[in-house]
């Protein structure tokens, strides 16, 4: 980009002003030289014009080969040893020039002269440069008051090196005011122009008498325990603290503290990420009408990003959450073009409210994303489980067979076999109610069942990200746990090409490869993060309500070794006879968190399916 007419101005106006002193100093270093070997003869043997004459032919020979060396577009307050090299060459080169000229004409030099002129100039020039750096640099000092007025523990070579990356940024974001280190013997000294003004063990003093807004942790070789203790101690005095690490983002005032490097989530899932053929995906939503379910959430966003790809004529975010909503909304609508989007506002709990959505819409494809899914929580509040998880999702699925949809895919999880948790057993007979519609439904109904999702609200990841920002320790509930695991888009890839893919009340599982034991995947973030077990140790907290060791996307009774797409299989689930049963028998124990919770699992761990007899919670909660 071409510079403002003015600001070229001024640039031309400063070359021009540096030709000028370079030509002076030329001639002020020939009447010197002259005068230095004809001491006593100055007036007799010396003319003015003759000095000007010799300086103008060193001047346009130094013009020259500055010209060639580009020795006047030099920046020099970020001047180097390499532009150094460049005035040396370029005064050498026009000296040489000078002294080629005096044998050509007048057959003989003298080399003293030329030598003694030669570096009367280099000095000359060398000392007007200097002048115009160390003017930039108090400018530079003076504007830096704006900055945060900061404090960098550490005088070694870290510390030093910090104090230059922070002097030398244009972002005004940090003035540096001093330093601390417990070598005592640099009390007073200057570092980059900074003054070493005390050690670590006057901190709080030297925080509060210098007025100091921010300081720097700058040294590596402090021991884990030192260093969380001394950024404690900074913590205590409510002033920002930093760390080394993220010494660029620092300077730029891009960051606050934060020790860890971003850790891609490919890192951690043990193999590669599974990319689905999506291509026959567009005839099935190009210029469609496609409503999501929990568009909010980590899934449902992901969903709504990928199919955005395939130019659906309207897709419509449906969640509970308005912020959520309003979020993914503001971000397709800066990457989406002829694409018509609504946001609805509504609880899938609210069956007249999901008909009045869908008679509205009249969708084409249906990718019900909402449900609770966090197991702990859902094992304390098993009626709220049901009512989103069951009740929510047969509200969305009879509503979509009411307007015609042609496609309608469940989301599912891994819980859901055998399970062991609320939330599992809840998703479990929401499979088995879209299966039951799915029987006599104009409607292509389908369940896709995956496992953990990395990085998702809710997973493990975030949770060791922020225990590993705190210092450790990282949780994990029991050394042998695994669990199958796969990145946001995986799934919801395998979410759209089930939904391409299925004939009618199927359950589609993702081929995960070998489950993950959670503990390998804790030492893994630890040493992406940048550290040791020692630093961040990991303990056992024990298995909380609902979990399991081990989960299983299908049972044994329900393997099916045939792929239907490379990476997918569809399960052979239990079979039963009708969902009405559950849910009578759940809304008998609704208002009983224990009786329900017992029902739940009992129900969902029967090998027979087939609810004929009253279960003894129903008893206990009827007496």
């Amino acid at each position: 980009m071409q510079a403002p007419p003015f600001q070229q101005y001024r640039r031309h106006m400063k070359i021009g002003l540096l030709r000028l002193i370079d030509a002076s100093i030329i001639i002020a270093a020939t009447v010197v030289t002259f005068y230095f070997f004809n001491p006593l003869n100055l007036t007799a043997n010396f003319e003015l014009m003759d000095a000007i004459e010799i300086a103008l032919i060193q001047w346009v020979a130094l013009t020259l080969v500055a010209h060639w060396m580009r020795f006047y577009q030099i920046i020099w307050r970020y001047a180097s040893l390499r532009d150094l090299g460049v005035l040396l060459v370029v005064v050498v080169a026009s000296s040489f020039v000078l002294l080629g000229l005096e044998y050509a004409l007048f057959d003989f030099a003298v080399e003293r002269a030329v030598f003694l002129q030669t570096g009367l100039v280099l000095n000359g020039i060398l000392f007007v440069r200097l002048l115009i750096r160390g003017r930039s640099l108090e400018l530079k000092r003076e504007n830096r008051s704006l900055g945060k007025r900061t404090l960098i523990i550490g005088a070694g070579a870290s510390g030093q090196m910090i104090t230059k990356e922070l002097k030398q940024k244009k972002a005004h974001i940090l003035n540096v005011v001093g330093l601390l280190d417990d070598f005592t013997e640099l009390k007073g000294m200057m570092i980059h122009g900074v003054p070493v003004i005390g050690t670590i063990d006057q901190l709080e003093c030297i925080i509060e008498e210098h007025k100091i807004e921010a300081v720097v942790l700058a040294i590596p070789s402090l021991a884990y325990p030192d260093r969380v203790a001394l950024l404690n101690r900074i913590k205590q005095t409510k002033v920002e603290a930093h760390t080394l690490p993220m010494l660029v983002e620092l300077a730029s005032g891009k960051v606050s503290v934060n020790q860890m490097r971003e850790v891609s989530i490919a890192d951690l899932l043990g193999r590669e990420p599974v990319e689905l053929d999506i291509t026959e995906i567009e005839k099935s939503v190009s210029q469609a009408t496609v409503l999501v379910t929990g568009a909010g959430g980590s899934i449902g966003s992901e969903i709504c990003r990928q199919l955005i790809k395939f130019k659906p004529a309207h897709l419509i975010l449906l969640g509970h959450g308005e912020n959520s909503i309003y979020l993914i909304r503001r971000e397709l609508e800066a990457v989406t073009e002829g694409i018509t989007l609504h946001s609805v506002i509504a609880d899938v709990q609210d069956a007249d409210r999901m008909m009045d959505v869908m008679a509205r819409f009249k969708p084409d494809l249906v990718y019900h994303a909402a449900a609770h899914k966090h197991v702990p929580l859902m094992e304390d509040n098993p009626s709220e489980a049901v009512k989103n998880n069951i009740y929510g999702t047969r509200n969305v699925a009879l509503a979509a067979e009411a307007a015609g949809v042609k496609r309608f895919v469940m989301i599912s999880t891994d819980k859901a076999v055998n399970p062991s948790s609320v939330m599992g057993a809840t998703k479990r007979i929401a499979e088995m109610a879209i299966q039951q519609i799915a029987r006599n439904s104009e409607t292509t109904f389908a369940v896709v069942r995956f496992g953990n999702v990395l990085g998702s609200r809710g997973s493990v990841i975030p949770l060791f990200k922020d225990q590993i920002a705190k210092g450790g320790p990282i949780t994990v509930t029991d050394p042998k746990m695994t669990r199958y695991f796969m990145t946001i888009p995986e799934a919801s890839r395998l979410v759209i090409q089930a939904s391409v893919l299925a004939e009618g009340g199927e359950v589609f599982v993702l081929d995960m490869g070998e489950p993950v034991n959670i503990t390998t995947l804790a030492r893994n973030l630890i040493h992406l993060s940048g550290f040791t077990e020692q630093q961040i140790p990991i303990v056992y907290s024990g298995i909380r309500k609902g979990e399991k060791l081990y989960e299983e996307l299908l049972a044994t009774e329900e393997v099916h070794e045939e792929r239907v797409f490379d990476k997918i299989l569809v399960g052979k689930t239990r079979p039963f006879g009708s969902i009405d049963p559950y849910l009578r028998n759940i809304a008998l124990t609704l208002d009983d968190e224990q009786a329900l919770r017992t029902y739940l699992l009992e129900a969902t761990n029967r090998t027979d399916m087939m609810p004929e007899t009253i279960p003894p919670a129903i008893r206990i909660a009827r007496e």
